[in-house]
């Protein structure tokens, strides 16, 4: 990954101690919130790895991790009460180890379900100054960092469908950055994942779930709050 300014390599504003392994932690718990939607999950798994796994409670990174997912932002005080609130919420939180090794020493899968959602699942690693790269969703594997307004477009694959994404982005005045496709199958399920420099606008998510085989959208952006 590139870092792009300063702020990159010394992380956010943020509740202690660790840029890795809090600020990066919350924000990995905002991606998987906000591809879960607007409904509060009623319980969310959290599956650590490696750095993760031995120092978590440690380090705080099980309050960052919730915090996030209760989508409060890197210097939010409520993080060092998360795991009550989300207690308090309705949101059962389980943590589990893995032994197995990651890409990345500081990795979490995340799984989310209840809240009248589909269940989400979520693979990323904090790799640092409070930057995170994810690596899988929903058993795609695909790669992007929550730096940008990021779409992430379920659909089947077929011919046209990336110019199809590309034409109305661009029709609407939105530029990407970077694009992201994978698929189970020819002509089977796929993710496109585009980061774009200006967030969509609600009108244009709406045409993009309604293009021929599109089954869903999702929108992260952590610049809003």
């Amino acid at each position: 990954m590139r870092f792009k300014d300063v702020f990159s390599i010394i992380g956010p504003s943020m509740v202690g101690p660790s840029s890795s392994h809090t600020a990066g932690a919350v924000r990995l718990g905002r991606v998987a919130r906000k591809m879960f939607g607007a409904n509060l999950p009623e319980q969310a798994e959290l599956i650590l790895y490696g750095s993760f796994a031995d120092t978590y409670k440690g380090h705080g990174t099980d309050l960052a991790l919730v915090g996030g997912l209760l989508d409060f932002d890197t210097d939010d005080p409520r993080i060092r009460d998360s795991l009550r609130i989300a207690e308090q919420a309705g949101m059962s939180v389980i943590f589990a180890t893995a032994s197995q090794p990651a890409g990345h020493p500081n990795t979490v899968t995340i799984r989310l379900r209840g809240g009248g959602q589909p269940e989400q699942s979520m693979t990323g690693a904090s790799i640092g100054g409070g930057n995170v790269q994810i690596s899988q969703v929903n058993g795609f594997d695909v790669r992007f960092t929550a730096m940008y307004p990021t779409l992430l477009v379920y659909h089947r694959d077929r011919k046209g469908m990336v110019a199809d994404i590309s034409r109305l982005l661009s029709a609407g005045n939105v530029n990407i950055g970077h694009m992201d496709v994978d698929r189970k199958s020819r002509s089977g399920d796929a993710l496109t994942v585009v980061e774009t420099d200006e967030a969509p606008t609600p009108d244009m998510l709406a045409d993009l779930e309604r293009l021929p085989d599109v089954t869903r959208v999702s929108f992260v952006n952590l610049r809003n709050g």
